[in-house]
């Protein structure tokens, strides 16, 4: 074995009085790629906030490059060289991107900021990186993908020792992990070590040394990547073979319950058209920047829509001009950044689910037993872990965070309800309950649309494919023709619309 870098002891840790990892002891190597797997609520990004200063352990202790630490915040972590990139974002949208890379380390001379090397240095980060956003760019103009990338870039420019990366490729896309994972194997070349924490078992199999499987906060198994495959990484995590992660396609009927017609944003989207039928998995696909996420948000109201753009509901036109206006129309939007637009991880898990649905709930005073009736409802038929329905979402997991968020879009009872991303960053178990939670919405005559990255998500749960590409819809597969070279072919401009 080679040097060890960072070694933990008897690591536990409690949140009240629930423990949700418990006698952790690892030993991880001088640049080594050490995966970290497991379901949500496993214990993963528990144990990596608590070697990157976030939270303090309950019991046990950490040793790194053989001297024992205390880490009592990200600071002292940055200070002895431990970085994170975090799974949820924690950027400041009002800033720009050189000016969140080196918030708390921002570069100064004569006294004064230095800010022409803070933006040359930023450009440095994003080259090696392979992307064009530029350095003077607000945060709040980014798509997610482009905000991922910021992360990254933040967490590199502090010349780590160890970096932890927290499901770092949901929102990338292919070409773009590949540049990530080609930057890691330089980055382990150099000696920093990396843990890498990532629910795409075929990514922990390429790019890590040795993965450890944690189940209910305990490890399960430490092993080199070279003797497991996908299939037993997923059985240890979940503790019993795995079903079909698909349910069977159900067939839709032929009315048309929402159309969209000549739908255009201003320098973004430019005359979509589609409709979608009752009891339809309607999925949309394409590259980052395709315009999925910005059409989805344009339907609901958040962007504004042209003149020319027309929603019809049932036969019936619509205006939308804000989500209120969708939830009117029952129509439910699942939003793809689920810390910044789908929960408040300051409320509870009640005030969470009944948020945008509270005129139920009320005539002159709220109804407090219906909604908590309500909540622990959701809590049963999404399988939700929480220590009690008034804990505060920023104690969840990211997969009951996102299973909080959908009983949230749900609690309206929605007609249309769209999906964007809604397995990004959730394990492979999770993942199958939403498939099945999706599947049986159709069933009860509920049309969905479902905007994904994974063509595997896609191909495995869609009626018909609608492909974009630029702001454009250049295709819509039906039957055999959705499969992943033919969406790719649409969605790269080879084929269709130019």
């Amino acid at each position: 074995m080679g040097e060890v870098l960072v070694k933990t002891s008897g690591i536990a840790k409690e949140f009240s009085g629930v423990r949700v990892l418990d006698d952790i002891n690892i030993e991880i190597e001088r640049g080594e790629i050490f995966g970290i797997i497991g379901e949500n609520g496993a214990g993963k990004s528990t144990l990596v906030k608590i070697l990157s200063g976030i939270y303090t352990p309950t019991e046990g202790g950490v040793s790194f490059e053989g001297t024992d630490v205390s880490i009592g915040d990200p600071i002292q972590a940055k200070a002895i060289g431990i970085s994170m990139i975090p799974q949820e974002f924690n950027l400041i949208k009002e800033l720009s991107v050189y000016e969140n890379i080196f918030l708390g380390s921002e570069l100064t001379g004569k006294g004064f900021l230095n800010k022409r090397e803070m933006k040359s240095r930023t450009v440095k980060l994003l080259e090696e990186l392979r992307t064009s956003i530029h350095p003077e760019e607000k945060i709040e103009k980014l798509s997610v993908a482009q905000k991922q990338m910021v992360e990254i870039a933040k967490a590199l420019a502090h010349d780590s020792k160890l970096l932890i990366m927290d499901e770092p490729t949901t929102v990338l896309t292919q070409n773009e992990i590949s540049i990530l994972f080609d930057l890691m194997r330089r980055l382990k070349d150099r000696g920093v070590t990396i843990i890498y924490i990532s629910h795409k078992l075929k990514e922990i199999r390429e790019i890590c040394d040795r993965v450890m499987v944690l189940r209910d906060g305990l490890i399960i198994s430490i092993s080199s990547t070279d003797d497991v495959d996908e299939h037993e990484m997923a059985r240890k995590m979940v503790g019993r073979e795995l079903s079909q992660i698909f349910p069977e396609k159900t067939v839709p009927s032929d009315e048309i319950v929402f159309q969209v017609e000549n739908l255009s944003v201003k320098n973004t989207l430019n005359g979509i058209s589609f409709d979608l039928r009752k009891g339809e998995i309607l999925g949309f696909a394409g590259l980052v920047g395709a315009g999925r996420t910005e059409l989805a948000e344009a339907i609901i109201g958040i962007r504004k829509k042209e003149s020319s753009s027309t929603v019809s509901v049932k036969g019936r036109r619509v205006e939308i001009r804000s989500p209120i206006d969708a939830v009117k129309n029952k129509i439910a939007y699942l939003s793809e950044d689920r810390q910044g637009s789908g929960i408040i991880t300051a409320f509870d898990l009640i005030n969470n689910i009944t948020l945008i649905s509270l005129p139920s709930y009320s005539r002159i005073l709220l109804d407090r037993k219906l909604q908590k009736e309500k909540a622990q409802k959701y809590v049963d038929e999404f399988n939700i872990r929480a220590a009690s329905l008034r804990t505060r979402l920023e104690f969840f997991s990211g997969g009951n965070q996102q299973k909080v968020s959908l009983a949230k879009s749900l609690d309206p009872e929605p007609e249309v309800f769209i999906f964007d991303e809604p397995t990004r960053g959730i394990d492979v178990n999770a993942k199958r309950e939403i498939y099945h939670f999706i599947n049986e919405l159709v069933r009860k005559g509920v049309s969905c649309i479902l905007i994904s990255s994974e063509l595997e998500e896609i191909i495995g749960m869609s009626n018909r494919v609608v492909v974009m590409r630029e702001g454009k819809v250049t295709g819509i597969l039906e039957g055999e023709h959705i499969n992943e070279e033919e969406i790719m072919f649409y969605a790269t401009g080879l084929k269709g619309v130019a």
